[in-house]
């Protein structure tokens, strides 16, 4: 009470408000800063406390605008209050007026745009500011908080402060909910006590600490010769300070003096002089004393300064209230500017090196440099992983150092110094990037006025990946792509990955499936690293590799393609310009052909059965899905590509990184011309239909299902880096509940019993459109996608308490004699048709039931004496699931069947079987249009019904293939390149004696070998001889031809309509059309002579220029010519039936008919067209006699391809 009656007396307070906060002031100064003030003589004490309380007091008055008024909307808060009760940031003045305050608030928005202010609480703290390992502390009787100060100094240290200026930061920690935080000290704290005199020396010598210092050169001899008990002092400039280590749980800095060239390291690693880490800076002149020579084990120099607990640094701020040092020492260096310090500003120069072509440039080791810089930073790119933008243009990384005890915010900012400038060592990052090491030194000079945004985090544990980055070494270059793969997996993953598997931990995996795993450096040494001469640190030298992958989610690519797809355009001459096809494959790398990027792409995503029957699986991730044509190398013996069976890759993780981009596009139209195409209104219909193509072999699993990691254990392959398959229990449980998170089947957890059966697929139809009765309830009879398959069942239906998955084949599912049964899946359960193979055996799982009459198949009743042929039928429902068994060890009692008889095409030309089976590769792709058709071919119906397709094997025979589209889903993969396989289909015969084949309603079309044209170009056409390829027993289609020209039969030039087709000269001949655009055709007929016979060859299109020999401004000026007439016919070998005889036009292309020019060794790659005329009977006149003889009609060919 005394205390409170003094403090009335002498500050006289206005009103019952002020008494009231003087009185709280009062008790907590007694009750927070009594115990910490409290010394051997009490009356001492209660003097100190009287003299701390009526100096806070005044000093805040001081502090206040008005100064004779008192903060009565301030109150005293303790620290452990502070902890545990403020949970969001926040910042406190004294000083600060309400304008003050907007004004503050708005240069900070200003500033980084898109942040909020701290807001400012009425709080005052006070206490004492204390040391501890390396940082201070502010300390009350309730506790300790940390504190960040900007220039700390030794005035401050065990002293009663109050704190005018301040931010409180609370932790992030997610999901964890710890209290606690720290403060930023914005301005220096106000000492409630006189502060003790700084005397110049310490200890008994006096004042000898500082007149025997010596220079930094002079010291460095002194450590060559190492004596016991020598004490040294050193004076000069701070040109680096390394950040704090703890190696062996002990905590040590060390930082470079520099004076005149010369260099000198000094270790602090004394407990009592680790807060000078944050004392020191760059560019400061000091005196160091009382330093001893030790030896530094780690260090091949051996020798070097240390600290003792009697040391202390001397700057200038340390003489401003000492007494006057002694006559003879030496003076202290001046304050110099520090080292040249690079901002925004100024840092544009070190971008000057030149631009290169990404693609052309190559995977070079280039020098950092070496500079200093001083910024703002703009952005938090990834806190764990110590990723900043500065100055909104230069990025950070700080992953070389340990971790910041105080982690940077939007606005801080700082000044860097010893720091490595690497110029586009992350294509994804910023082009300018400074990197630290445990050479650089960071210090903040401006606290940030801004509050942490909650999206700053980018990943809970990013943290992780400077640890692996100091476990495996790896270059920056690889960490930095890293970091930017884990910020953009975190937002693309399907969500229950991202629940069980680190992101980053997945990031690192991917960079070392991509990267390579051998690609890490040696190990750090970090005592050479901040103590050696020259410096040398893993970031002297970078890697630049500017092709470097591109990680795209699946929406980017599917934005991308079809964005691209308006480039894939119909034929220019003006054919298929109402309906047509058009096709464009993109390769994921550039070196592999035309790629949708200029760097090689990847993809990250989840394989899983579609929701629908489209025949083929789906990459899915946490954006889109998207089809996918996959295929894997075949088990047995001899290797070779076939279609994918196996179920384990349902539900992996995987990194896709070579593939092929396929965008098909369908178009009806009514386009004037070709000038038109880009013009929206003349489409009556569009539709692109986008998927990828890709090898099984070729990709990475990132993350297996329970199924792959039992595959993968008994291959004895490792699973993955922790050696587990799977995200344990819990992710087994889940995957339980289906292999597609986008289906809707609802099926039993991992507990439930279930029963299964052991099959072995021999004979599988396609996918069609049928009507199976499903949805009479509510909106009538629907069609629904539909196929079956025809397996033998290996052994009994054996009951299980848990899905046995594909766990190795038991004893007891395998039996004496096998049974047929043919297995009907329709709706949902279509979906498993792109992975149900022929010849490959799985195990049927039934959930929810143990009733072994479930897997019985349901036989045809019939009459007696009436012998049925017919197998029993079972239908599988939508929650059943196939597990394929790549290895059934135990089937020694079952038939080994072989695979279905698969013909070449040379076969399948002189057999004589109605439905066959053949291999093939893709040559040519045409669509046949109806527009009367009603298919159920969803959006393709009506302007795909049918596809011709031209097939050959390696021989180079060919033949066409029809499919019938229009009750079947649209297959994928039909490109030419791919090899198909093509099953129950019906061989048929032309009127011509041609063999072609056609689909059938329980065809079925798998592609199993993905065609490379960059690389392997399809088998050329045979070479053919006219004579033999008249004759009818000669099946080959396309074929090329050498030979000479005899002579020209016909050429015609002619402008056409392009709605109707007429002759269109000056306008359109029609007068029901009013079109305003033409274009241009040509169509030539000659005879060709290879010494064996002859043959009417036509020509059509882009081939007639140069078949005419014509140069490009020659054929210009033809179509010029032809404007006003709109059309030309010649017949060289006819000249009356040449209507204008004196047409200069027409003798022009006479003579060009029938030059050298033309008349030619040709070398042509031809088709051969179906002549339907028989032999005919044709009149000859010689003198006076007429003779009647039957001709032959020659050999028609449409040239193809011009040599």
């Amino acid at each position: 009470m005394e205390l409170l009656q003094r403090l009335l007396d002498q500050f006289s307070p206005s009103g019952e408000a002020e008494s009231t906060w003087l009185e709280e002031m009062c008790n907590f100064v007694s009750e927070q800063l009594a115990p910490l003030l409290s010394g051997p003589a009490p009356f001492a004490a209660d003097d100190l406390l009287t003299g701390v309380c009526v100096c806070l007091v005044k000093k805040i008055q001081e502090s206040r605008p008005l100064t004779h008024t008192l903060p009565v909307s301030y109150r005293p808060l303790c620290v452990s209050e502070l902890l545990s009760q403020q949970h969001l940031s926040c910042v406190s003045n004294l000083s600060w007026s309400t304008n003050q305050q907007q004004t503050w608030a708005e240069e900070a928005e200003l500033s980084v745009p898109g942040h909020h202010v701290l807001p400012r609480v009425s709080l005052l703290l006070i206490g004492c500011l204390t040391e501890g390992r390396g940082h201070w502390r502010l300390t009350d009787a309730s506790g300790s908080v940390p504190c960040e100060c900007l220039s700390p100094s030794p005035l401050w240290l065990n002293q009663p402060v109050f704190l005018p200026h301040w931010n409180y930061i609370p932790h992030d920690v997610a999901g964890q909910g710890e209290a606690g935080g720290y403060l930023e000290l914005i301005c220096s704290p106000v000492l409630l006590s006189p502060c003790p005199e700084q005397q110049l020396a310490d200890g008994p010598e006096g004042g000898a600490g500082l007149s025997r210092a010596v220079g930094v050169r002079e010291a460095a001899g002194l450590i060559q010769d190492r004596t016991r008990g020598q004490r040294v002092s050193v004076y000069g400039r701070v040109s680096s300070v390394c950040p704090l280590l703890v190696v062996a749980g002990t905590p040590f800095f060390v930082f470079w003096l520099t004076d005149r060239g010369a260099a000198l390291p000094v270790l602090v690693k004394e407990p009592g002089r680790l807060w000078w880490a944050g004392r020191v800076c760059v560019g400061q002149s000091v005196c160091v004393t009382v330093l001893r020579v030790c030896v530094l084990r780690g260090w091949r120099g051996n020798n070097i300064l240390c600290v003792t607990d009697r040391s202390e640094m001397h700057t200038d701020d340390t003489h401003t209230h000492a007494a006057s040092p002694p006559p003879d020492t030496p003076p202290l260096l001046p304050d110099t500017p520090p080292p040249p310090l690079m901002s925004r500003a100024d840092d544009s120069g070190e971008e000057a090196e030149p631009e290169r072509d990404n693609v052309q440039s190559a995977v070079r080791m280039k020098p950092s440099r070496v500079i200093s810089y001083q910024g703002t930073v703009t952005e938090v790119v990834s806190e764990g992983a110590g990723l900043y933008v500065i100055d909104r243009k230069v990025g950070l990384c700080l992953a070389y150092q340990p971790a910041l005890r105080r982690n940077l915010r939007p606005g801080d900012t700082v000044e860097l110094h010893h720091v490595h400038f690497l110029y586009r060592a992350c294509p994804d990052l910023s082009p300018s990037m400074l990197c630290t090491c445990l050479r650089s030194s960071l210090r903040v000079t401006t606290f940030s006025r801004l509050r942490r945004s909650p999206t700053e985090r980018r990943c809970p544990g990013d943290a992780v990946l400077p640890r692996l980055l100091l476990e495996k070494n790896m270059g920056v270059s690889e960490y930095l792509w890293t970091c930017h793969l884990s910020s953009q997996l975190s937002h693309s993953l399907v969500p229950s990955v991202l629940q069980q598997q680190c992101v980053c931990l997945l990031s690192w995996k991917l960079m070392e499936c991509v990267l390579g795993q051998g690609r890490g450096r040696r190990r750090r040494d970090i005592y050479s690293e901040m103590l050696d001469e020259p410096h040398t640190c893993p970031l002297t030298q970078y890697r630049v590799d500017p092709a470097v992958h591109q990680y795209l989610s699946v929406s980017e690519l599917l934005a991308s393609l079809q964005s691209e797809w308006s480039s894939v355009s119909p034929p220019s001459d003006g054919s298929g310009l109402s309906r047509s096809w058009c096709c464009r494959r993109l390769a994921s790398d550039p070196a592999a052909g035309a790629c949708l990027r200029r760097r090689p792409l990847l993809l990250v995503g989840v394989l899983e059965l579609p929701s629908v029957a489209s025949g083929a699986l789906q990459l899915r991730d946490g954006t889109a899905a998207i089809d996918c044509v996959v295929t894997e190398t075949r088990e047995e013996k001899g290797g070779g590509q076939r279609e994918s069976s196996n179920t384990a890759w349902i539900g992996c993780l995987v990194c896709v990184q070579h593939f092929t981009m396929v965008t098909e596009r369908l178009l009806q139209s009514d386009f004037p011309s070709d000038q038109h195409l880009n013009q929206d209104q003349y489409n009556t219909y569009t539709h692109c239909r986008v998927y990828l193509q890709f090898s099984l072999d070729l990709v990475h699993i990132l993350s297996p299902s329970v199924a792959m990691g039992t595959h993968l254990q008994r291959r004895g392959d490792d699973v993955t880096a922790g050696g587990q398959p799977s995200g344990g229990k819990r992710r087994r449980e889940e995957e339980e509940a289906g292999p597609s998170s986008s289906s809707s089947v609802t099926v039993a957890t991992g507990c439930r019993p279930c029963a299964s059966v052991v099959i072995r697929v021999q004979q599988k139809e396609g996918v069609a459109w049928r009507n199976t009765g499903a949805g009479l309830g509510r909106r009538g009879a629907g069609l629904t996608p539909c196929f079956s398959v025809r397996a033998a069942v290996i052994g009994p239906v054996v009951r299980w308490g848990r899905d046995p998955k594909n766990q190795p084949m038991m004893d007891r599912e395998a039996g004496t004699e096998e049974q047929q049964v043919v297995l009907v899946l329709s709706g949902v359960a279509a979906r498993w048709f792109p992975v149900l193979q022929i010849n490959c055996f799985y195990r049927l799982i039934t959930p929810n039931t143990q009733d072994p009459s479930v897997l019985i198949g349901c036989g045809v009743s019939g009459r007696s004496s009436v012998e049925l042929h017919t197998d029993s039928t079972l239908q599988v429902r939508s929650d059943w699931r196939f597990h394929t068994l790549t290895r059934p060890l135990l089937l020694h009692t079952c038939t080994q069947a072989l695979s279905p008889s698969v013909l070449s095409l040379s076969e399948v030309l002189d057999c004589r079987s109605e439905l066959v089976c053949f291999q093939a590769q893709v040559l040519d792709r045409i669509n046949l249009n109806d527009r009367t058709s009603e298919s159920a071919a969803g959006v393709w119906s009506g302007v795909c019904s049918g596809v011709r397709l031209t097939v050959c094997d390696h021989t180079g025979r060919s033949l066409q293939v029809y499919l019938d589209l229009s009750h079947t889903p649209y297959p994928l993969g039909l490109l030419p390149g791919n090899t198909l396989l093509l099953s129950a289909f019906q061989r048929r015969v032309s009127r011509s004696g041609s063999v072609y084949f056609r689909s059938l309603p329980v065809s079925l079309v798998c592609v199993v070998s993905l065609g490379d044209l960059s690389l392997a170009p399809p088998p050329p056409a045979p070479m053919m001889h006219l004579s033999e390829w008249t004759l009818s027993e000669q099946r080959c289609i396309v074929g090329q031809v050498r030979g000479h020209v005899v002579c020209f039969l016909f050429l015609q030039l002619q402008w056409s309509c392009s709605q109707c087709g007429s002759v269109y000269a000056q306008n359109c001949s029609s007068s029901q059309c009013r079109s305003t655009s033409s274009i241009f055709k040509s169509e030539a007929k000659l005879v060709m002579d290879d010494g064996t016979g002859e043959a009417h060859v036509w020509f059509s299109g882009v081939l007639v220029r140069p078949l005419l020999g014509l140069a490009d401004s020659q054929w210009e000026g033809l179509q010029r010519a032809l404007r006003v007439r709109g059309q030309v016919t010649v017949y060289p070998r006819g000249r009356s039936l040449v209507c204008d005889s004196d047409d200069p036009l027409l003798h022009f292309l006479l003579c060009v008919c029938s030059s050298d020019i033309v008349c030619r060794q040709l070398r042509l790659t031809c088709r051969k067209l179906n002549n339907r005329r028989s032999e005919e009977m044709k009149r000859f006149s010689r003198g006076e006699r007429d003779f009647m003889t039957r001709v032959t009609p020659p050999l028609q060919l449409t040239c193809l391809h011009l040599d």
